[in-house]
């Protein structure tokens, strides 16, 4: 049986795997809400299935929408999800969740008053192929115990045209919240724990002197009982690279390591998805281009069976509380300002 679901806020490009996610797990997409005409038209050509409505309020007050997802400007998507719940919906949306710990409270407040899902869509993980591998190699022990992550998270500044909100502090919430939460979050899933604290957290704007709001690079080092991670996100990627971004994450255990070229193998191998494996047999390179990803499969089964499979309503606090701890440090070592 399949559901039905409707988007609210499409601000970022993240809003289209969102969407597919979910249609390749057989959902259907009925309508959406955009206050931009210039984002709706692409939208509703991508999905002519979906109805365009004048407010978000058609969307909330249809009882026959069980599922809502934004990819709204960050500021405002905390809003949309409390709305959401508030009216008996389920919620995914794109990273960060929220940007402050007072929508984190709010958030978790609705949610446990309505026992609504609020599922934040981490995609370098879940709709990433060579993330979901190294998961299973990890659980099936092919590395030993996890005791560190180092997850890189580069990204073109301008690859394509950046809206004024993406350039405002307030508005985007600060490159650690932002970005550095799928960082955070893969963190805690390699490391199976949610016992994890920031240990020291820096952001900077080295390079864009007329943007002051934006901060171009930060880095964080996290600690858990038995793993220590570090994560750094920055907007230099060179104009030479054929993608968005060179994201890479390398999991070290006790018996091997795994490094993942997520997007590109740099002067190497086509395509995306590759993963590396080192043990005590040798190294492998193994291609994930058809590895499942279950994350929308398991969030519509939730849905139905107001289970926890796609991820733990905890887990997905703690990966967004870990971010903002972050951005806050970061923001009151270097007394950011902008």
């Amino acid at each position: 049986m399949t559901i039905k679901f409707a988007a609210i806020g499409i601000n970022h490009s993240h809003i289209y795997g969102q969407v597919n996610c979910l249609l390749r797990a057989g959902a259907q997409l009925v309508a959406f809400h955009a206050a931009e005409d210039d984002l709706a038209a692409d939208f509703a050509a991508k999905f002519p299935q979906a109805k365009r409505v004048e407010k978000p309020e058609v969307i909330l007050e249809d009882q026959s929408i069980p599922l809502v997802i934004t990819s709204a400007i960050p500021g405002d998507r905390a809003d949309i999800a409390l709305a959401a719940m508030r009216h008996g919906k389920d919620v995914m949306s794109d990273k960060p969740g929220m940007i402050s710990f007072a929508q984190l409270d709010e958030i978790k407040k609705v949610q446990a008053e309505t026992r609504r899902i609020f599922s934040v869509c981490y995609s370098e993980h879940f709709e990433t192929r060579a993330t979901v591998k190294a998961g299973e190699l990890v659980r099936s022990g092919a590395i030993g115990e996890v005791i560190n992550t180092v997850g890189l998270g580069p990204h073109a500044l301008k690859n394509n045209p950046r809206p004024d909100w993406f350039f405002t502090r307030a508005r985007y919430g600060g490159i650690l919240a932002d970005i550095a939460s799928h960082q955070c979050e893969q963190f805690l899933f390699f490391a199976d724990t949610l016992d994890a604290e920031v240990v020291s957290a820096t952001v900077s704007n080295r390079a864009n002197a007329d943007r002051p709001g934006l901060q171009d690079i930060g880095d964080i080092h996290l600690r858990a009982p038995n793993a220590t991670g570090y994560i750094r996100v920055d907007w230099f990627t060179p104009k030479g690279l054929p993608t968005w971004g060179d994201g890479r994450l390398t999991i070290l255990g006790t018996e091997g390591y795994i490094e993942l070229r997520k997007y590109i193998d740099i002067a190497g191998r086509p395509g995306t998805d590759h993963l590396f494996l080192v043990d005590a047999k040798g190294t492998q390179h193994v291609d994930c281009s058809e590895v499942d990803l279950p994350y929308g499969r398991q969030l519509i089964n939730d849905i139905q069976n107001r289970t926890e499979t796609a991820m733990s309503q905890a887990h997905c606090y703690k990966a967004m509380e870990l971010a903002l701890q972050a951005q806050q440090l970061a923001e009151a070592n270097s007394e950011w300002s902008a």
